[in-house]
């Protein structure tokens, strides 16, 4: 419940009353099942009406209604559904009352005793800001902080609920699988010597480094230094696709930036559903459309929207269209003021993405999407690491790297595929969670995870944010780019870094935007300097980028609350 921080608690500790001078029968409502999320006491509803304005008008979902008249007025969802979306965790914290409060934090901890930690959100690339609330060396809950910049007040139940999968499966010690295959745990000397000495027998351009998504820009300026130090260019982050558009800024930044859509009055969305990838930009979109009345296309697989949208087609060839201007849509655009188009970076892992990216650009031009007073271009991005590392450099080719590998070093990557892998290539997987790469790791060094280490994020409009760490590490983790400088000190070519600071001043040669803290630093060469493409668009239809919101990286993959959000809400 909400002891400690109610105000209908804190009006009474205020006005002091003792005793209730009401003599007739109270009223009872019978407690509603809204979900694996949402705890609810309804006798305790004061009918303010708060959630059911949040579920229509922010959330955009009809889940939330009044039933009965008078006296029996009562606040419930549709016979027996659950609250099934993904903003849905915010209602806990607009309750005046205790009606609505946290399933999975009920009765964990009282607000007094629990420590706040105000960081960043690494589970999608907004980067909302958050308050880590932690008792000694356990996250007990995170809540949203206010910043109209980027997620207003609200934060995605991905963000709020994925806290638990911060103390399941983690690694704490660093391992080395042994001839038996078994793993067997080693002081932190004894792996970084093995992995030393293997590095020292591979030649140079077999080597490989891959950042994962939750990458902070600090561990992968330091992976790419010394990668690049042993004589090899192979370092890359997942997700971003076999040549990644990394030679100007605003390819794959959101240009108009997060608050900035709200001035748009038509959305062309071509292959992403906001709803899953980012849910606060979308939540934006939905403000808008709200406000405004403004008109969304879809180009990409069936999807369900929280606003009124078109579907125009499922592929490449309705961008064509509309870039000949032969498409209905066309005349939408025309008349539109400030018209945005929003790209998704599931975009980045298809073959023809030069083609893709270079279609629409001619739309936008055609329809005045960028002139020097609006830029409404914009690319989101699906993770935490992507923008700082097309920022840094991490741009080779997955495919060709993995395949000539023979060392290859995985820094929290557990989706980027090994199928091409060479048999007696040496992995060493360096991360937080014992996810998918594990099973294919020679060596383990365990590392922090986001709530527990200083980090440098970017979000996808380019905003540079800081994480602070609100928890010890568990057992005997390091942070990410402290292990890649006494693997290089061992190796023999150490990096000329010892601190944070030196780490970021080093990140300041490569991409100075990153070292300016709440800052969105824009873009500034325009797209026209780009060569002409060669490319011709394949037929091949926009593929959906995320196939379950709520398990998307190795935190939320190791959490109990998502995996019953999965099951009970996705049928997965």
């Amino acid at each position: 419940d909400q002891g400690g921080e109610c105000d209908l608690q804190d009006q009474s500790m205020a006005f002091g009353a003792d005793r209730g001078r009401f003599t007739d029968m109270k009223r009872s409502v019978v407690d509603k099942n809204l979900g694996p999320l949402v705890k609810t006491v309804m006798t305790r509803c004061i009918r303010c009406t708060r959630c059911v304005r949040f579920a229509s008008e922010v959330a955009g979902v009809q889940d939330l209604g009044m039933l009965g008249r008078g006296s029996g007025e009562e606040i419930g969802t549709y016979v027996g559904k659950l609250m099934t979306s993904e903003l849905s965790g915010n209602v806990i914290d607009i309750c005046p009352v205790g009606a609505l409060t946290s399933k999975p934090f009920a009765f964990k901890a009282r607000n007094w005793e629990m420590k706040g930690t105000e960081t960043i959100d690494v589970t999608d690339a907004v980067g909302s800001n958050i308050r880590v609330d932690s008792r000694g060396p356990e996250v007990m809950r995170i809540v949203p902080r206010l910043n109209e910049d980027i997620n207003e007040e609200w934060i995605s139940d991905k963000t709020r609920f994925c806290y638990d999968g911060l103390k399941r499966q983690r690694l704490n010690d660093p391992m080395i699988r042994g001839p038996d295959g078994r793993f067997k745990a080693v002081t932190w000397r004894d792996a970084i010597a093995v992995v030393a000495e293997v590095l020292n027998q591979v030649k140079p351009e077999e080597i490989t480094g891959v950042a994962g998504k939750l990458s902070d820009a600090e561990s992968m300026m330091a992976l790419k230094d010394f990668v690049n130090k042993m004589g090899s260019d192979k370092v890359l982050c997942e997700g971003n696709g076999p040549n990644p558009p990394a030679d100007i800024r605003s390819n794959y930044l959101m240009n108009t930036s997060i608050a900035g859509l709200e001035k748009a009055d038509v959305f062309l969305l071509v292959g992403t559903q906001p709803r899953v990838e980012a849910a606060m930009v979308n939540a934006r979109i939905q403000k808008t459309v709200r406000a405004t009345q403004a008109k969304v296309g879809y180009i990409g697989p069936l999807a369900d929207f929280n606003y009124d949208t078109q579907h125009l087609g499922t592929g490449p060839e309705t961008l064509v269209e509309i870039a000949e201007g032969r498409h209905p849509f066309c005349s939408i655009l025309k008349s539109a003021k400030n018209p945005v188009i929003i790209a998704g970076a599931g975009l980045f892992e298809r073959e023809d993405q030069g083609a893709v990216f270079s279609t629409i650009e001619t739309v936008a031009k055609k329809f005045n999407v960028t002139r020097p007073d609006w830029n409404g271009l914009n690319v989101l991005l699906l993770h935490a690491a992507q923008a700082a590392a097309l920022d840094l450099g991490l741009v080779a080719n997955p495919t060709e790297s993995v395949k000539s590998a023979k060392f290859l070093y995985l820094m929290g990557a557990d989706d980027i595929n090994l199928d091409n892998l060479p048999a007696d290539a040496f992995v060493v997987y360096q991360g937080h969670h014992g996810d998918k790469a594990v099973y294919r790791a020679n060596v383990i060094l365990p590392s922090s995870a986001f709530s527990e280490k200083e980090g440098t994020y970017e979000n996808t409009e380019g905003c540079t944010q800081w994480t602070i760490p609100a928890v010890p590490t568990v057992g005997d983790a390091r942070d990410d780019w402290k292990i890649v400088r006494a693997l290089s000190e061992v190796a023999g070519a150490p990096l000329p870094y010892d601190s944070v600071a030196t780490v970021r001043s080093r990140i300041g040669m490569v991409a100075p935007n990153l070292v300016r803290v709440d800052e969105r630093e824009t873009s500034v060469i325009s797209a026209e300097v780009k060569p002409p493409v060669k490319q011709q668009v394949s037929p091949a239809p926009f593929k959906a980028a995320v196939e379950n919101f709520y398990m998307t990286d190795a935190i939320t993959r190791a959490s109990k609350i998502m995996a019953q959000c999965s099951a009970t809400l996705l049928k997965k």
